[in-house]
């Protein structure tokens, strides 16, 4: 038994580049946010019964979202996109992104693949300027679609990931 480090799970933010009329989705390594917690956001049945002294909750269903800080660095295709949509107040599907998590400390099936899950998440800006030492911004990536579980292969040290879903 070992303690699982925060770095041994790892981000990555579907970067969209459109040339012409394709656009295709790179997944980059999130670098440089100082918080990404994640809420699960469960939503609960709640009832007492006649019969019973006490309340029982079921969990009926989620609203998973994931908090996030960044100082702002340039040259990062990551925080250009979330900016672009922050300083845009991009609307609807203009402000929706992929998001892969790659546990790092579960090989996959495959030599250098890991476990990981994808789920479109909406970027919901909060704030920006907060910070006196760097130029922050921060929000919550607010679920949008169904969790989908997979690996994950790199060619390029773990800067970028491509995704393959699990057969079901």
């Amino acid at each position: 038994m070992s303690l699982v480090r925060r770095e041994q799970k790892v981000a990555f933010y579907g970067v969209p580049t459109t040339s012409g009329s394709s656009t295709t989705t790179t997944y980059t390594r999130m670098q440089k946010f100082t918080s990404l917690s994640t809420s699960k956001g469960a939503k609960e049945y709640s009832r007492q019964y006649v019969d019973e002294a006490f309340e029982t909750s079921s969990v009926v269903g989620y609203s998973p979202s994931i908090g996030y800080e960044f100082d702002l660095h340039t040259g990062n295709t990551v925080h250009q996109d979330i900016v672009s949509i922050s300083d845009e107040e991009k609307l609807g599907d203009d402000a929706v992104r992929e998001i892969i998590v790659v546990d790092k400390t579960t090989a996959g099936s495959s030599s250098g693949s890991f476990k990981a899950s994808k789920r479109s998440f909406t970027v919901v800006p909060s704030s920006e300027g907060d910070s006196t030492d760097a130029y922050t911004y921060s929000g919550d990536f607010k679920c949008a679609g169904e969790i989908v579980k997979g690996e994950a292969t790199s060619s390029d040290g773990w800067q970028t990931v491509t995704f393959t879903a699990d057969s079901d």
